[in-house]
């Protein structure tokens, strides 16, 4: 790898108390060089252009083609009982029972 940013030891203090690691239980040679591996990773992923905007690649809904709010009249209910008519009585639907064996 190329020469890049390393992670002096306050930071890598810092570091192992916020992972709720010590000092003792961990080789700290190999750990600093493993941070410094992955600090090395974000210099190599911030030499990429990232000016380019993410939501472009997702299409877009513009206000102006949605559909009108207009209040429109519903259903009678005179119609809906003729529509449905064996499911319709006093008023309501009868619909299959969920609840019990067949659930």
């Amino acid at each position: 790898m190329s020469e890049h940013k390393t992670v002096d030891e306050t930071t890598l203090e810092n570091l192992l108390y916020l992972s709720r690691l010590s000092p003792e239980s961990t080789d700290m040679a190999t750990l600093k060089k493993q941070v410094d591996e992955i600090v090395g990773y974000f210099d190599i992923l911030s030499k990429y252009d990232d000016s380019e905007n993410p939501y472009d690649a997702y299409p877009s809904t513009e206000a102006e083609k949605l559909r009108e709010d207009d209040i429109v009249p519903g259903l009678e209910m005179k119609d809906v009982k003729k529509i449905n008519e064996k499911e319709f009585m006093d008023g309501y639907f009868q619909v299959p029972k969920v609840l019990g064996e067949g659930a």
